[in-house]
């Protein structure tokens, strides 16, 4: 018998990539290593008898550079990550075991797009505005979008849009929109797996602050267990109002590692 889900496949599905493409100097956060490549062997560096030749790359990185995910290991409060474990006693042998982004399960789970921006009439929120839970309630009403337990949501304020522009998207000094501890309890109230947001810390920055200060991660991550997923690009499905969807995300299977870069994928069914 042939399974439904290859059957759903070999039908009519479409495909939305969400993440961005990984480029030496695209922008970033100052707390992480950039990303960067090279190719150590290039064609004709080495000829074989028969004339054929082989490239090969190396790359350098930060797991939290480009769109990637948070495991729980990347943030503690007060000396504690989550589930109450010691945040020292948790690093073993410069591994976090427990609580690293090997222990991710790859996700094959609904997702939503909550399209504040669309919602507000504007090609991006401003720098340092705070999406209030009026803004997210009255985004969700006007989709006919219902946030459920086990949804990963993504959250587009448009500042996505201002990638390309490199210092910009970084927003230190203009600041980053996004949601704070009202819109982050409520979500976390209702159980989600992990959200998205197409900026660069996810939850909102004031102008000037810079990271100084991240009080959903700590919801999130420390707090309940949900993951968070940063630098994605929303524009397309944004476009396409595409606000329902099968959410597909493998972190890369890193041992201990606090994040992993990503290339999520938003799969609906075909018209």
């Amino acid at each position: 018998m042939t399974d439904r889900l290859v059957q759903a496949l070999n039908g009519d599905v479409r495909t939305y990539d969400l993440a961005r493409q990984l480029r030496v100097g695209m922008p970033q956060s100052p707390n992480h290593p950039q990303f960067w490549h090279v190719l150590p062997r290039r064609h004709g560096d080495m000829v074989r008898a028969d004339g054929g030749s082989a490239a090969n790359d190396m790359i350098t990185t930060g797991t939290h550079v480009g769109t990637h995910i948070d495991a729980l290991a990347h943030v503690s409060q007060d000396g504690e990550l989550y589930g109450g474990a010691d945040a020292g006693d948790a690093c073993l042998g410069g591994k976090y075991v427990e609580h690293g982004v090997h222990t991710i399960e790859p996700m094959l789970r609904r997702g939503i797009l909550v399209d504040v921006a669309a919602y507000l009439g504007v090609t991006t929120l401003d720098g340092g505005y705070e999406i209030t839970l009026a803004d997210f309630e009255a985004t969700l009403e006007k989709q006919g979008t219902e946030v459920r337990e086990g949804d990963v949501v993504l959250i587009r304020s448009g500042w996505g849009a201002k990638f390309d522009e490199g210092a910009t998207f970084v927003g230190g000094p203009s600041g980053v929109p996004g949601i704070g501890p009202e819109v982050g309890q409520w979500l976390a109230d209702r159980k989600i797996h992990a959200a998205g947001a197409d900026s660069i810390a996810f939850e909102c920055l004031q102008p000037g602050a810079g990271h100084g200060l991240l009080p959903v991660h700590r919801i999130f991550l420390v707090e309940h267990g949900i993951y968070i997923i940063e630098a994605m690009n929303l524009e397309e499905i944004s476009h396409e109002q595409v606000w329902e969807f099968t959410l597909v995300l493998v972190p890369l299977n890193i041992f201990g590692a606090t994040g992993s870069p990503v290339r999520p994928l938003a799969v609906v069914a075909g018209e």
